[in-house]
């Protein structure tokens, strides 16, 4: 008799263990995954909060579609107005209180660094988190960490900014205005590893700002009396870049001018500074210029459809959109590459293992990969420049390493 129960309890665990595991993962039921996020809704970059309005939208469409193996993303929103402890504060009640499965596209390197340790600490993926800084390839010290940039690192997009300047005007000066965070030194430092042993000779001068900062404009005018041949903008503040390019035009300071990737924005930038003071901007990506009157490209078109059916007073040539769009995507193959696997370990493993993933808004060429060894998605990148109206590829592939 006894044996007999002991093989019946053992029929029955075995029996309902897939269901016991999967409700052992917060967030996930049979019907639902639910996602947790922040966003700088409000605050110094809140035109960044449209990444956010677009990834819930388009979760929405995919659950039109009958979601990820029949359940539904379910994307609880917080805004964090890019303020680090208020990021701390909502992503505890994000795990904590609202149970989700997992931490998804934080904006921004200070933010997302502020709640890595706690996540990591407990074992939360924090999966396609907003920056493109090179910390985040960690695998040893920050395993349950992953961002998705929309370009190669600060450190690769540093070199690969002076090696094309370099390579235009081999004695050329620089001048750097930088954010004064982990990304902006980041950057700073990309560019004098960049430049070896003639950093202190070739960096004419160095400047840095706060992202509360109400102008750059003194620090932009001390850096063009220095007359330098290059002037290279670290931002993730669409108002700091926007003012930057804009103060150095007025003082009829034209250099050769790089922006960083994130700041690469039409809408959000070149318009605020003004068309004509923009012209001749460089930057790198690997997310594909937008073009209304050319998106005959399948993706681009697709992308458009959408912004106008739902975002229909939004201008579609707007980078936090197209990241927005971009990183959902992403997501969405994720979670489909994690079948009925939802565990949070399955998630980070998928996540890590990426190969050759092919998404509609990247440029040829550049697919996310990633190993266990190695979390950068993005490696390589198209060196575009805006002619005041739109922005043009103007290189071949630029590979990483």
């Amino acid at each position: 008799m006894k044996a007999t129960a002991a093989l019946l309890l053992v029929s029955v665990v075995a029996s309902v263990s897939p269901a016991l595991a999967q409700k052992s993962t917060p967030g996930v039921t049979d019907t639902e995954i639910r996602i947790g996020n922040t966003m700088p809704y409000s605050g110094p970059v809140s035109a960044f909060g449209l990444a956010g309005r677009v990834m819930s939208a388009y979760f929405d469409q995919v659950n039109g579609k009958g979601g990820i193996n029949g359940r539904k993303l379910n994307l609880l929103s917080l805004d964090d107005a890019f303020s680090p402890p208020k990021t701390v504060e909502a992503v505890r009640r994000l795990v904590e209180s609202d149970n989700v499965a997992f931490i998804f596209g934080t904006m921004g390197t200070a933010p997302s660094s502020a709640v890595a340790k706690y996540l990591n600490i407990n074992k939360v993926p924090q999966i396609f988190l907003i920056s493109t800084a090179a910390k985040w390839n960690d695998p040893v010290n920050m395993p349950w960490s992953i961002a998705l940039p929309w370009g190669p690192n600060y450190l690769m997009e540093a070199a690969m900014d002076v090696q094309y300047a370099r390579a235009q005007n081999p004695n050329a000066r620089f001048a750097v205005l930088y954010q004064n965070d982990d990304a902006g030194k980041e950057y700073l430092r990309g560019v004098r590893e960049a430049l070896g042993a003639d950093a202190d000779k070739a960096i004419a001068m160095a400047s840095s700002f706060e992202v509360a900062d109400p102008t750059v404009d003194s620090q932009v005018l001390t850096l063009a009396s220095t007359k330098a041949d290059v002037f290279m903008i670290y931002s993730v503040t669409p108002r700091a870049c926007a003012q930057a390019i804009r103060k150095a035009f007025e003082a009829g300071w034209l250099p050769l001018r790089f922006i960083s990737s994130g700041c690469a924005n039409t809408t959000a930038v070149m318009a605020p500074a003004g068309l004509e003071a923009s012209a001749g901007i460089l930057s790198l990506g690997a997310l594909k210029p937008y073009d209304a009157e050319t998106a005959k490209d399948p993706g681009l078109a697709e992308y458009t459809a959408f912004m106008r059916e739902r975002f229909a007073n939004t201008d579609p040539n707007n980078s936090a959109a197209i990241y927005g769009y971009y990183v959902s995507q992403a997501l969405v193959v994720l979670l489909e590459r994690c079948g009925n696997d939802l565990s949070r370990e399955n998630i980070m493993a998928q996540a890590t293992s990426l190969k050759n993933i092919e998404l509609p808004m990247l440029m040829p060429g550049i697919t996310l990969n990633t190993s266990k060894d190695d979390f950068r998605a993005i490696k390589d990148g198209y060196m575009v420049r805006f002619d005041g109206s739109r922005w043009s590829v103007i290189s071949e592939r630029l590979r990483g390493n």
